[in-house]
């Protein structure tokens, strides 16, 4: 079982991450054979390199992360909701999101989830 205190850890150094513009770190959470679903439903990133391009993509939005509430550990998942605040089309949005991530015994991610759909994404305030 992955330890419950640094599957929490690794929630932070997700967001701390995104506000160094750090895809690398990201990446460095994952397992070499993890996966990114964001949005749910959307086809799967699979592996180091995909998930680095992603983030790097990810990244170039100006995006950064924002808690909005504890993260949920539970067995080998940690939830958590957040707001990813970006530069989208020319203005600046707001989405609220809720990930899952699934960890293995060596406390890395080896899923990602992101649950939001077009109805969380607004207009910055």
């Amino acid at each position: 079982m992955p330890d419950p205190a640094k599957m929490e850890a690794a929630v932070h150094e997700y967001v701390a991450a995104f506000e160094a513009g750090s895809a690398e770190r990201v990446a460095a959470l994952y397992a070499e054979n993890g996966t990114v679903e964001d949005p749910v439903g959307t086809p799967l990133k699979r592996g180091q390199a995909e998930i680095l391009e992603f983030y790097g993509f990810s990244m170039q939005t100006g995006a950064r992360l924002e808690l909005l509430g504890p993260v949920r550990v539970v067995e080998d998942y940690a939830v958590f909701p957040f707001a990813v605040h970006l530069n989208w089309a020319g203005s600046q949005k707001r989405i609220d999101v809720i990930d899952t991530f699934k960890f293995d015994e060596n406390n890395k991610v080896v899923e990602m989830r992101a649950f939001w759909g077009p109805g969380n994404m607004h207009d910055a305030s």
